[in-house]
């Protein structure tokens, strides 16, 4: 077993040999080795008359769980006749390690404070309590009570896994401060333990998030800015983009506005077919033309038409003098006629 005082028998080895005299004197000792950089005559010993092995240090389960080693036994004839036997020794666990808790984490001793909404539903998780034992497996199971709690009917804890739940929704009635006392013990014999104090205080939701932003510093977010700029930066560019197009589209299809000029007094409209255009001039042998000339009434504006040529007669066209005024109406359409002398 572990923990054990320097010097404690161990074991006793007994080797017999059938010869006479000091043929059948027996001698042990241990056949030489290292364990883990140490050697083993550092670690047993054997009386070399009587076989009896003693341990020469404290073993500790946790770091030194077996040894194996040869111990020989040798008689005093001549030549000396000797037989070995291998040694296997087993360090027992004790339990000597106390549980350890480790959650919930306890920054003032061992008391820890926490807050639950007062809205909490029944079977919700308030708060786990989690231990640890160095000790073998079966040393080391550990299981969870309550030593002491404000109400029984409020809470409940799973004593394998050490889960603390709500067994109703809080009451108007029911204090606002919870103490809660919960023992973690392993199996050993005799049985260690160690225990927590966790203090909940009920608080209103949001109560709870003011409590936790004032005890919380908030972290600066760049990326959050970021992203904001981005989606100002990208909708500014869209919007101008929409803006230009509708502007563009708008420009492309108005139609431009007609110049207001002042009519002539007389005009010569003229359609043609394979004709050429010389200054003011125009000689055909296969044209048609309207002479029109504006004719001013009391009423307004009129025009008249003068007769067409005879189609293959030869003729001569000249434009009307843009001078001619509205009054001139008695000049015939003859005067822009010439025939070929």
């Amino acid at each position: 077993m572990e923990n054990n005082a320097p010097g404690a028998l161990l074991s006793s080895l007994t080797a017999f040999d059938p010869d006479l005299h000091e043929n059948q004197y027996l001698v042990y000792f241990i056949i030489e080795k290292e364990i883990v950089n140490t050697s083993i005559s550092m670690l047993f010993s054997i009386n070399p008359e009587n076989g009896n092995l003693y341990a020469l240090k404290t073993f500790d389960y946790e770091i030194e769980k077996e040894f194996l080693f040869h111990i020989e036994a040798r008689d005093s004839g001549v030549p000396p006749l000797s037989s070995n036997v291998t040694v296997h020794i087993i360090i027992v666990d004790q339990n000597d390690n106390t549980p350890v808790i480790v959650s919930p984490w306890r920054v003032h001793g061992s008391v820890v404070e926490d807050k639950i909404p007062r809205s909490t539903d029944k079977g919700s998780l308030v708060s786990k309590v989690i231990a640890i034992d160095t000790d073998s497996v079966q040393n080391s199971r550990i299981t969870y009570q309550f030593l002491q709690v404000t109400d029984a009917t409020l809470f409940s804890l799973d004593q394998y896994n050490g889960d603390i739940r709500t067994m109703r929704m809080f009451s108007y009635r029911d204090p606002r401060h919870q103490r809660l006392v919960v023992i973690a013990k392993d199996n050993g014999e005799p049985a260690l333990s160690a225990t927590v104090t966790i203090k909940l205080s009920t608080v209103e939701p949001a109560v709870k998030a003011y409590s936790d932003m004032t005890e919380v510093p908030l972290e600066y977010d760049i990326f959050s800015d970021l992203n904001l700029y981005l989606v100002i930066g990208l909708g500014s560019v869209s919007f101008l983009l929409l803006i230009t197009v509708l502007v563009t589209c708008v420009l492309k299809c108005q139609k431009p506005m007609p110049s207001k000029a002042a009519p002539p007094s007389r005009n010569s409209v003229i359609s043609e077919r394979n004709s050429t255009i010389a200054d003011s001039t125009l000689v055909s042998n296969d044209a048609y033309w309207y002479s029109m000339f504006l004719a001013e009434t009391r009423k307004g504006k009129l025009v008249v038409r003068q007769p067409v040529p005879k189609a293959g007669s030869r003729y001569i066209v000249s434009s009307l003098p843009r001078s001619t005024g509205l009054t001139e109406t008695s000049d015939s359409a003859a005067s822009t006629l010439q025939y070929p002398k």
